[in-house]
């Protein structure tokens, strides 16, 4: 059976989400315990980061190349199938599925995505072309979230490279409790353009 974007809303309304582990396996639905979230309140913005993103190397912007962020993160070694790639491109299409995309001298050097759902970000990968490209994209996504009043960013697992930015692992009981507290609430994406790094 392909993966139909609405089984992937329902399923991230409660709490599951698909994954295989290539390119080429069967997609599974998964729930781990613990969950990692990255709690927005608690962003930590590393200080080479931060002075990157001052000097501003980077043109931040949302939803204005899904499909090639989307393509950046399929790298072979990841879970991004074809049939994945389909159901977030539809995802996008209408309009629960956003990127932030950072870009110099006008290519894109790298970007995050995710699944909007309420309140809730789902954030699913990132990539990069160009150092430091995906930390400024994140940096973004987790300020734009915060503008428009989502409680919730998920993470899925933790790495190390998300531990730097203030990921944490919470048990699967309290990420339900968060989560339904934050799929109720409104959080309108806004338009395509420009984000602030």
């Amino acid at each position: 059976m392909p993966l139909e974007p609405g089984d992937v809303l329902a399923a991230y309304r409660v709490g599951w989400f698909p994954m295989a582990k290539s390119r080429e396996g069967p997609i599974a639905w998964v729930d781990p315990d613990p969950r990692a979230i990255l709690p927005l309140d608690a962003f930590h913005c590393p200080r080479r980061l931060a002075q990157t993103i001052r000097a501003g190397t980077f043109k931040v912007t949302t939803d204005t190349a899904f499909e090639a962020v989307i393509d950046g993160c399929a790298r072979p070694e990841t879970w991004i199938s074809a049939e994945v790639r389909a159901a977030y491109v539809a995802l996008h299409r209408s309009g629960h599925a956003h990127s932030v995309e950072c870009w110099k001298a006008g290519r894109l050097a790298g970007g995050v995505y995710g699944v909007l759902v309420g309140g809730a970000f789902m954030a699913e990968s990132m990539f990069h072309a160009v150092r430091d490209a995906s930390k400024v994209a994140l940096a973004a996504l987790v300020g734009h979230l915060r503008r428009i009043g989502v409680a919730l960013c998920d993470v899925q697992f933790t790495t190390a490279h998300l531990e730097q930015f203030g990921a944490v692992e919470i048990p699967r009981v309290e990420y339900r409790r968060r989560l339904a507290a934050a799929v109720a609430r409104e959080a309108p994406w806004g338009p395509p353009g420009a984000l602030p790094a």
